[in-house]
This record gives C-alpha cells, structure tokens and sequence, in this order.
C-alpha cells in the first residue's frame, strides 16, 4: 500500500482508537532506549564499531555459530520454564541479567562467551513474558517466531539514525516463518551484537562491574524493543489498522527532522 493510502487509513481511524497517541508513547521508548548504550560506549571508550575489532581472530570467527546454539538453547529453556517459572517484572529481568553479566565478565573472555547463552536465555524468557502481557500465546508458534525478531533490532551499542526497526525488516525476509528459520535469519544480525557485548564485558572498566553494565543495558534494551514490537501488534489487533500503516506511521515520528 502506498505510503499516501497509508496515512488516509490511519487518519480514518484516530476518531475511534487513540492510534496516534500509541505510536507516540512506542517512538517515545524508543528513543529513551536508544541512549543507554550510547552512554555504555563512552564508558568504554572507543566506539561501538571497534569494539568486535577488540576480539581475538578465533573468537570473532565463531561468533555466528556460538550465537545460533545460544538462541537454540535459550529457546528451547525458556519455553520449558514458562510451566515453571512465573514471569518477572522487567526491572527483575534487568537485574537477574546484570548478575550474570557480573559473573560473566569477571574472568574475561572465557567467562563471557560461557555466560552467552544463559543470558539469552533470561532475555528471551523475559520477552514471550511481555508477549503474553500485550495478550499474545508465547506456546503459538507464529509468536514465538515474534519473539524471535525481536533480536533482529541493530543493538544498544549502535546508533541507529535511519529509524529503521530491524524486526521490522527481519519480518519482510521471512516467507514461511518457523522458529527455525527465524533463528536463520536473525542469528547473522544478532551475533554482531552479542560481538559487541563480549568485547564490551571484556573492556578493563571496573572489573565485573563492566559486565553487569553491559548486562543491564542489553536487557532494558531488549525489554523496550519487545515491548515496542508486541506494542505494535497489540494496536493493530484492537484498532483494525494495518500493520504496515502503524509501522509507517513509527519510522515517521523516529525519523530525524530537517534542520
């Protein structure tokens, strides 16, 4: 549909929805949660495209693959433990999270890249637990699938200036979704990112403190995407319009103005 039919579509249901008002509440956390890791990099020092440079060679080539059984792992645990194990707050989450990143990053990189899947796993439980408070089955395959993307996003370490969602365009590449197919898909991505991450825990800031920072940045970062994404899907359910008109209708509030 054409970005023109779009915003008429939109426009036609203000009156009955506060479409606009939602959107301006999800382009609102967006931009609170695209700061925190900007802070977390001039901590560092250096920028977030150098920090994946920081790592060895042999780790940085198994990056892709070591993120794949991460998310497989993760997947698989957090689902089983949803029977068990209530959902948390998002604050508990964070903490939870910053805990391991502590342990993780006070023996290196050894430490890390052993902490890698646990704390996938803590942030993918704590997405379906937010799936399911915006009314979604996190047991129905298609939003497990969600979940996923998710993860799909350019990360809290890098600036993202052209507002261009990446589980929005991560839903375009996939054709016949499958948790599978999606962990395919998002697992190139999210292995830069979660690259970002092992440098950055490695970094001598103060010791495992570095590691619970990293932790608690990449934790509300992934609680505010998800929260933004099933936000998303909520407001096209209970309004009636479109998707891709709300999806349009975020990039414009998060696009940079003219000068």
């Amino acid at each position: 549909m054409p970005a023109t039919r779009r915003t008429t579509a939109l426009a036609a249901r203000q009156e009955a929805f506060p479409v606009e008002d939602v959107l301006d509440m999800l382009a609102a956390r967006y931009r609170a949660a695209d700061g925190g890791g900007m802070r977390l990099v001039s901590l560092i020092g250096g920028s977030a495209d150098n920090l994946i440079d920081r790592l060895p060679p042999a780790i940085r080539g198994r990056l892709e693959a070591a993120t794949t059984v991460a998310l497989e792992t993760a997947f698989d645990l957090a689902h089983a433990s949803r029977g068990v194990v209530r959902d948390r707050s998002d604050w508990l989450n964070t903490a939870i999270s910053a805990a391991l990143g502590a342990a993780g990053g006070a023996g290196g990189l050894p430490t890390a890249l052993a902490e890698l899947p646990v704390t996938a796993t803590v942030l993918l439980r704590a997405i379906q637990g937010i799936a399911a408070d915006h009314g979604f089955d996190p047991a129905d395959e298609a939003v497990r699938v969600e979940c996923l993307r998710v993860f799909a996003t350019a990360g809290p370490l890098k600036k993202d200036d052209s507002a261009d969602l990446g589980f929005l365009t991560a839903r375009i590449a996939l054709t016949s979704p499958s948790v599978r197919q999606a962990i395919a898909v998002v697992a190139p991505r999210l292995a830069l990112v979660f690259g970002q991450k092992i440098a950055a825990q490695a970094a001598p800031v103060v010791g495992a403190l570095s590691g619970a920072a990293v932790n608690w940045v990449f934790t509300s970062y992934y609680q505010d995407m998800a929260r933004i994404h099933f936000g998303l899907m909520r407001l096209s359910r209970d309004s009636g319009v479109p998707r891709a008109v709300l999806e349009d209708g975020l990039r414009a509030r998060l696009r940079p103005k003219a000068a």
